[in-house]
């Protein structure tokens, strides 16, 4: 899933520039001229992960904004533009719940820098033993697949399997491959039991329509793995 970023920002050249160079980092950009467009969207379904706020803007200032937002997203992180890097904007943005502010015109590479170091914070880190494979989570130390609709102790084989599928995500992969690298032989009988086992991981995972193990006739199988 890609980030979400609301950029509010009234200087249609530098949002045009800003919003193409943010997608070409794979952020999800949705961008609004007027910041009173803004407010509807807050009592509607808000799905963004942070916030680029403008200071200085016409009918609603970046902060004036950053305060409607905070009052029904509390934890919602932002980042303020300012065209002008005086103290004052700095104590007003931390006093009204800032994460952090860069200067107009800013250095792309250095604002990418700042978004990401402020998802770290306030995203909760996940464990290195925790997988997060579409709607699912492997706890590869525990075995244990996770869902909404129930969780699943894994054996040693299925975990094995279902991480060396997830390796070669949205990739064809062979059989044999499979086979040399688990069971490290490949006869009639393993190649039965990769069947089996294949049977169950789709079992596992149907909860998860996004998620497919595909039979390719003659050559083994492709998987399509939704990963964050």
């Amino acid at each position: 899933m890609k980030t979400k970023i609301l950029l509010a920002e009234d200087d249609v050249d530098f949002g045009m520039i800003l919003k193409q160079y943010l997608e070409l980092e794979d952020f999800e950009v949705v961008w609004f001229q007027n910041p009173a467009d803004i407010i509807p969207v807050l009592s509607a379904d808000f799905t963004f992960h942070i916030g680029i706020l403008d200071i200085m803007m016409p009918n609603i200032d970046g902060f004036s904004l950053a305060k409607m937002i905070l009052k029904e997203k509390t934890d919602f992180p932002i980042l303020f533009l300012t065209a002008k890097n005086q103290k004052i904007d700095r104590l007003t943005g931390l006093k009204i719940g800032a994460d952090d502010y860069i200067a107009k015109p800013c250095d792309p590479e250095e604002l990418i820098l700042r978004i990401k170091n402020i998802l770290k914070r306030v995203q909760p880190a996940t464990p290195e033993n925790i997988i997060s494979i579409g709607s699912y989570q492997l706890d590869t130390e525990k075995l244990l697949l996770s869902h909404t609709a129930g969780n699943i102790r894994l054996t040693i084989r299925e975990q094995q399997l279902l991480l060396h599928l997830l390796k070669h995500n949205k990739k064809a992969i062979k059989r044999d491959d499979i086979l040399d690298s688990l069971w490290e032989t490949n006869d009639y009988f393993t190649g039965r039991s990769l069947d089996v086992f294949i049977s169950r991981l789709r079992k596992y995972l149907s909860n998860d329509p996004e998620i497919k193990i595909q039979s390719l006739r003659g050559i083994g199988f492709e998987v399509d793995f939704p990963t964050p």
